[in-house]
C-alpha cells in the first residue's frame, strides 16, 4: 500500500458513515446456473459480497446503485432491499484484524480503526444479465468474479448467510418482481427460463405446466428464430411481452407456483 493509499484508508471515515454499510448480492444467470458476483479483498484469503460504505452525501439506495455500477459497469440495474444484518460479532474474523492488515500492508494499523467498529449492513439483491457484466475489482481488492451459487469459495464474515437470505427473498418475490426479465437475455428458449426458475425456487417444476402457464398468460412472444444447440436440436427463441409482463406483475398473477 502506497503512502497516499494509506492516508485515504484513514481519511475514509470523514466521507463515509461509520456504522452503516450496504452489501449488494449481485446475481446473474449463465449456463443453467445462478451465479453471484464476489470480490476478494487483498488483505484476506476469503471472498465477500460486493459491498461498501455509504457516503454522507448519498442515500442507501444510491450507495447500492453506485457499488453495482462500479463492479458491473452497468447503470440502472434492478435492486431490491431484502433485509438488514447486525450483531456485535457479525463482522469479526480471525483473518481480518489490525495485526493481519499491518502484516499485509507494512503500515501500522491501530486496533481501534473505524473499519473494526460494529457495522449494521443493509442487504440488497441486484439482478443483471450475465453477458453484459464486465466484473471490475475495487481499489482494495485482488479480484472480482462470478461464482456458481452452489459452489461458493471461503467467505468472510457472515456473507454466505447473507447470500442465502437474498435467495430466500428472491424466491418469495419471484411472482411479484421482474426476475426473469432482468436475468435472462433478450431472447431465450423455454428450457432456459424453466431452468432459471427451478434454480431460484430450488425445486423441480413440471415442464409442460410451466410452459403452458407462460404461454396462456401471453407474457412470452414466440419468435421465428431458433437457437442451434446441436445437429438435431434447434428450439425456438422467445422474448418477453414487457407490457403484459408488467401488467401481470401488478395484478399478482404471473409465475406463481
Amino acid at each position: 500500500m502506497k503512502q497516499t493509499e494509506q492516508q485515504e484508508f484513514y481519511m475514509d471515515a470523514e466521507q463515509f458513515l461509520k456504522n452503516v454499510a450496504v452489501d449488494n448480492v449481485i446475481l446473474g444467470y449463465h449456463d443453467k446456473e445462478l451465479k453471484v458476483l464476489l470480490q476478494k479483498p487483498f488483505i484476506v484469503n476469503k471472498w465477500t459480497i460486493t459491498g461498501g460504505h455509504i457516503r454522507k452525501t448519498e442515500s442507501i439506495e444510491e450507495a447500492a446503485s453506485r457499488i453495482a455500477l462500479e463492479r458491473t459497469g452497468l447503470k440502472d440495474l434492478f435492486l431490491e432491499q431484502f433485509r438488514s444484518f447486525g450483531s456485535p460479532n457479525r463482522a469479526k474474523d480471525e483473518t481480518f484484524n489490525a495485526k493481519s492488515i499491518t502484516e499485509k500492508t507494512g503500515f501500522e494499523i491501530p486496533p481501534d480503526l473505524w473499519i473494526f467498529d460494529y457495522f449494521v449492513t443493509v442487504g440488497f439483491y441486484t439482478l443483471t444479465e450475465f453477458s453484459k457484466v464486465a466484473p471490475t475489482k475495487g481499489a482494495y481488492d485482488d479480484d472480482c468474479q462470478w461464482w456458481p451459487i452452489n459452489e461458493l469459495p471461503p467467505m468472510l464474515f457472515n456473507h454466505e448467510n447473507m447470500i442465502q437470505e437474498a435467495l430466500k427473498a428472491l424466491s418469495v418475490n419471484i411472482a411479484h418482481h421482474p426476475i426473469g426479465y432482468e436475468l435472462l437475455p433478450e431472447k431465450f428458449t423455454l428450457p432456459q427460463i424453466h431452468a432459471l426458475y427451478e434454480s431460484i425456487l430450488g425445486k423441480s417444476l413440471d415442464d409442460r405446466n410451466f410452459s403452458r402457464k407462460l404461454l396462456v398468460n401471453g407474457i412470452l412472444i414466440k419468435l421465428k428464430e431458433t437457437k442451434k444447440i446441436g445437429a438435431h436440436r434447434s428450439p425456438f427463441l422467445y422474448t418477453f411481452d414487457k407490457e403484459k409482463y408488467d401488467l401481470g406483475l401488478q395484478n399478482g398473477d404471473v409465475l406463481v407456483f
